[in-house]
């Protein structure tokens, strides 16, 4: 990969900003050059080097730990050089400058060095996507399936479906060219499709747990739903641990839906407030209301909170729910199958979160999911459409059965990126930030 097409790259790999140690990265075939010139010499690979960095007029910029990878073994598969510096942000200014001056050496794009791995081989498409979500992880969950997903277990399971694709083509191929030969022999057609056919449990399973493999990646919905003044704003700042909604005594003070991002005992949680379930002449609130019965009808939970001393309010059919009493620091009464909460003296707020925890928890499965992004869901889909077909066809056909599964084959190249992805990474690298 490298030459002019692909000059040496450099960027900040360690968050912007202030701090003890920052890691500057480099990659490309001009790496040694600036090693040579920067500190003298090219450092034994893979090992901590100390020395003084020095620009073009050999004045010292910092001194720091260098670390030398040199390709094809190396995260982007060229030669790659870490500058492990202190994180002032004129040691990185002038340490920055006096790298791109060097001719044949740039900045770094968004997603830049990835790109280059990907490109290299180093990772497929599933790969990279789980990189991106690692990135973006905010809760244990996230951290465990985007691990995963980064490791290679998604890419692991397409080279195994697509491996049993291939043996069965090659089954089919012998059918169609060498039928008339006496060395070929057997049912080879209907062999082929139950080869084919055994892949589509696994297809399958990862097909079914793509639901709970997004939601951990994207959020839970949780909707707060109830009467107006039933305390779901006070409930949300709870949970939250801050002041996001207003609070008041006035009833439907909350006319749109609020929305915060939560870490609830690792589970990824998006919870939204909503306007207070009632008539109302207001066309405003009546919107509110609309949109929140919607909110409920597409959450994944819906806490129905109730004050104790007030009655409760239905919600949309078949929404999953869990009954909630408010303010049990006053009097009223709590009825059979809720949970009682007061935020005022946090009774009962760690059996609510516990409760939360536990009927999403139900909702996914024990290992992290294989399938998280909706261009997952669709090749793999295509895939079992194409197996499904050709287990259909009549075993005289062995042509159309060996299309139907040279099409599932290409929907598993799909899914680890061997072909038809240029769209997907433009749009995929353009949310990396700049130093990977």
């Amino acid at each position: 990969m490298s030459g002019p097409a692909y000059p040496t790259i450099v960027a900040l790999s360690s968050a912007a900003g202030r701090a003890g140690v920052a890691v500057v990265r480099v990659s490309g075939n001009r790496v040694r050059f600036v090693l040579e010139t920067m500190i003298g010499t090219v450092p034994k690979p893979r090992f901590a080097h100390l020395a003084a960095l020095r620009d073009a007029d050999g004045a010292v910029i910092d001194q720091g730990i260098v670390l030398f990878f040199p390709a094809p073994a190396s995260f982007t598969g060229e030669d790659v050089a870490e500058f492990q510096v202190h994180g002032s942000r004129a040691v990185l200014a002038r340490l920055l400058a006096t790298l791109t001056a060097v001719p044949g050496v740039r900045l770094a794009e968004p997603g830049e060095f990835t790109r280059r791995a990907f490109e290299a081989g180093k990772l497929d498409l599933a790969a990279v996507e789980g990189l991106a979500d690692l990135i973006d992880s905010e809760t244990e969950w996230q951290r465990r399936q985007a691990l995963r997903q980064m490791e290679g277990a998604l890419g692991a399971a397409a080279a195994e479906w697509r491996a049993g694709l291939v043996k069965a083509m090659t089954l089919l191929e012998a059918e169609i060219d060498f039928a008339d030969e006496g060395d070929v022999s057997g049912p080879l057609v209907a062999e082929a499709t139950a080869m084919a056919g055994a892949i589509l449990p696994s297809l399958q399973s990862a097909l079914g747990s793509f639901k709970a493999g997004e939601r951990v990646r994207e959020g839970f919905v949780v909707v707060l739903a109830g009467l107006p003044n039933a305390g779901k704003s006070t409930l949300l700042n709870a949970l939250a641990r801050r002041d996001v909604a207003i609070v008041s005594p006035v009833a439907g003070t909350t006319r749109d839906a609020i929305e915060v991002r939560l870490d609830l005992d690792g589970i990824p949680v998006l919870l939204v407030d909503t306007a207070g379930l009632r008539e109302s002449a207001d066309e405003i609130e009546i919107e509110g209301v609309r949109r929140a019965l919607q909110r409920v009808v597409d959450a994944d939970l819906t806490l129905h909170l109730r004050a104790v001393d007030s009655e409760p309010v239905s919600l949309p059919e078949g929404a999953a729910s869990l009954a909630i009493a408010t303010k049990i620091d006053l009097p009223g009464q709590r009825l059979a199958g809720e949970i009682g909460v007061s935020v005022r003296n946090g009774e009962g707020l760690d059996e609510l979160i516990r409760s939360i925890g536990e009927r999403l928890r139900a909702m996914t499965t024990p290992e992290p999911a294989l399938l998280t992004r909706e261009r997952q869901r669709v090749a793999v889909g295509e895939a079992v459409g194409a197996i499904m077909r050709a287990g259909h066809l009549h075993p005289g056909q062995p042509e159309l059965i060996a299309e139907e599964l040279r099409l599932a084959a290409r929907a598993l190249e799909r899914l680890v990126g061997r072909i038809d992805v240029e769209d997907v990474l433009d749009a995929l690298f353009s949310g990396f930030c700049i130093g990977k």
